[in-house]
């Protein structure tokens, strides 16, 4: 078993770091993943200047990926579709509209000038062993720019994921020639797409972005949708206008489709809707506004690093500098060979050495003869003379030397020396010649690399806010259900599908639910409201119930809850009576007319009674049988009777004493209950608390 756990221990860790390193994850040094590196190095091999059909350039590549044609063939199609290295010829789809590329037989593509001049030397590239090890592919190209953020890139690996958003390729480079220069820098994202974007937890590359949809709201009875934010196409924006319309989120009439080369979407409003209203809700509800978290991860040092984006400005700026220096020690070295190589050729012609060898009889004789002509020019000749330059120099057809301008050869002598003394400058200011070389760049692709995204200021919408109560709750106690899709009933109020409200049953049960489309609630559901923080907080619930003790009166607020999870407002073992959430209401009980009884109806103003929380219990109004309780508006209870008065002052002393309070036996006569209202009050009941 142990053997069998460290069997797939291994293999899992190495298919783990295969994926990361060598499939979903960027280089920070090329920006690249392996399919894209391997694509670009297939059409470096097989540039000529003319198209190349794409079937032919997936052929090729597929000596140096192992994961069959469809993977490079569509991340050939997206690469082209940056619009940066891959010139394109053909029906490559469409970006706005989500429309695939034809197949890869009827298009074309090149390698374009930009490629080779920031990416392709060979040089000072390194290289290894392809999968099959019959072919050499580069392990990275010395890229001078930082492709991961002028590109973006995404990929799921095991166990992380990246996400970098594309930059504009002008803003970029700037932004490396402030970081040669030690100055500030700020860069935020541009999408091919358009669109308004706000940057403000943008974060360096480690927080989000809020993109949204550039509308055209000239016309107050449509809308017209001109750029899309990144991440959506034409048809996906549609598809979720046509959702939120469905679902009564937003009330349009038609939507119509007029993309092109430029994207023209046209929604038009339902009658009596404006475009006023229905903006908020475009942005809530549909994919006209999207928030996009970003997460830098590249492989740097053969290692996954999650970074910012001045992190990696900085690091290709000093990299640029590296790759620089070491292309212009390589021009160097070449120079060198060259002025060395045309020197010699000089000396051997012009001083005639050549005739020395005309009657020699063996080959070491005449490499004798020649070096022993240069002796005279040692001081010239800057480095050794080998017997490869006396083999190169001894291959000089006759014709060369009858033609020899040695003027032309002095010229050329001349160019060299002072393209050495060039470099050797360069050199010196490493850092000044790679901000030289970065604006050459930039002054060259200005008009190629607008701006495409307008960077704003704006809040997300809340989609509770923005959702419009167009939604009828009905509730249909002959069978028991609520929701806005009930269709008979009691018309309770207008909600939106975003909303919660509370729902008190019968048993005395309550919960805070989101609206139902329709639910089962009881036959008797005793109250229902809208439930958000601040109606909720605000609100008092006034309880009458009963229990084998007597009955009583509590008020409370519901403050705290969790969706969905039942509580109850009365104690176990009790029953409901009545529920209100009106304040200026006294209860009304009446009891039933037995012969001990002299008072049968009692009022209390629940006014008087303190607000708790909803565990605590109420406080007890009387412990006789109750015919009715109800709730009776306060107004009724000017005209009210002695008795009414008497219960009321009941409770009072027995809210002050702190106990429970009880209408007792009346101290004298019973007259006084049975006098209708505005009649003169007779003697005062006795109560017991």
């Amino acid at each position: 078993m142990a053997y069998v756990n460290s069997v797939f221990n291994t293999n899992f860790l190495e298919y783990a770091s295969y994926v990361i390193k060598d499939r979903a994850i960027p280089h920070i040094d090329d920006g690249l993943k392996p399919v894209q590196r391997r694509i670009l190095h297939s059409l470096f091999e097989m540039d000529d200047g003319k198209f190349h059909k794409v079937a032919n350039v997936v052929g090729h590549c597929m000596r140096y990926h192992p994961h069959g044609d469809a993977s490079i063939y569509s991340a050939l199609v997206v690469l082209a579709n940056k619009d940066l290295f891959i010139d394109k010829q053909g029906n490559f789809g469409n970006i706005y509209t989500g429309d695939e590329a034809s197949a890869s037989r009827y298009i074309e593509c090149r390698i374009n000038a930009l490629a080779r001049q920031l990416l392709h030397k060979p040089e000072i590239t390194q290289y290894d062993d392809s999968y099959d090890g019959r072919n050499r592919e580069p392990v990275v190209f010395p890229a001078k720019i930082p492709l991961v953020l002028i590109q973006g890139a995404e990929g799921i690996a095991v166990g992380m994921s990246t996400r970098v958003l594309p930059h504009n390729f002008i803003e970029v480079l700037q932004a490396m020639v402030a970081a040669l220069q030690n100055e500030a820098l700020t860069l935020h994202p541009d999408f091919p797409t358009g669109g308004l974007a706000d940057v403000s937890d943008y974060q360096d590359g480690l927080g989000k972005v809020l993109v949204r949809a550039r509308l055209d709201t000239s016309d107050p009875k449509r809308i017209v949708i001109r750029e899309l934010p990144f991440g959506s196409t034409t048809e996906s924006l549609i598809a979720s206008i046509e959702n939120a319309a469905r679902k009564n989120k937003i009330k349009i009439a038609g939507i119509n489709d007029f993309t092109t080369e430029h994207v023209e979407i046209e929604v038009k409003l339902a009658r009596g809707i404006t475009t006023e209203d229905t903006i908020d809700s475009l942005f809530a509800f549909t994919d006209c506004e999207n928030s996009i978290s970003v997460n830098l991860l590249v492989i740097k040092d053969n290692t996954p690093v999650i970074m910012s984006v001045s992190e990696v400005v900085r690091y290709h700026a000093q990299r640029l500098v590296a790759i620089l220096t070491a292309e212009l020690e390589l021009e160097r070295g070449k120079l060198l060979d060259r002025l060395h190589a045309r020197t010699l050729e000089q000396i051997f012609v012009e001083e005639r050495i050549y005739q020395r060898i005309e009657e020699q009889t063996t080959h070491q004789a005449v490499f004798e003869a020649v070096y022993k002509g240069f002796e005279p020019f040692r001081s010239q000749i800057k480095r050794k003379i080998t017997d490869e330059d006396i083999e190169r120099l001894l291959k000089i057809p006759i014709r060369r030397i009858s033609l020899y301008d040695i003027n032309k050869a002095r010229q050329e002598m001349k160019e060299i020396r002072q393209r050495l003394g060039e470099i050797k400058a360069h050199l010196a200011d490493i850092e000044g010649y790679a901000v030289g070389f970065l604006e050459s760049v930039i002054e060259g692709q200005t008009e190629n690399h607008p701006r495409r995204t307008e960077i704003t200021s704006f809040e997300k919408v809340d989609a509770r806010e923005a959702a419009q109560r167009n939604l009828t709750l009905r509730y249909d106690a002959a069978t028991g259900y609520l929701g806005y899709g009930v269709l008979s009933g009691k018309t309770l109020f207008d909600v939106s599908i975003y909303d919660r409200v509370i729902v008190m049953r019968r048993s005395g049960a309550y919960s805070v639910i989101n609206v139902p489309e329709k639910l089962f609630v009881d036959k008797g559901m005793l109250v229902c409201g809208h439930a958000d923080k601040e109606t909720l907080a605000g609100r008092v619930f006034t309880v009458l119930y009963k229990n084998a003790k007597g009955v009583y009166l509590k008020r409370c607020r519901i403050e705290g809850y969790i969706l969905d999870k039942g509580y109850r407002v009365v104690p176990d073992g009790s029953e409901p009576l009545k529920v209100t959430t009106k304040k200026d209401v006294d209860a009304v009980l009446k009891y039933k007319p037995l012969s001990k009884y002299k008072v049968l109806e009692e009022r209390f103003p629940v006014g008087d009674y303190l607000i708790k929380s909803v565990k605590a219990a109420g406080v007890r109004l009387t412990n006789k049988e109750v015919k009715s309780a109800i709730f009776e508006s306060a107004t009724a209870s000017s005209g009210a009777s002695e008795n009414n008065g008497r219960g009321a002052a009941a409770a009072k002393a027995g809210k002050a004493a702190g106990k429970t309070t009880t209408a007792g036996k009346p101290a004298g006569g019973t007259k006084s209950a049975r006098k209708p209202a505005g009649k003169k009050p007779g003697k005062k009941s006795g109560g017991s608390a």
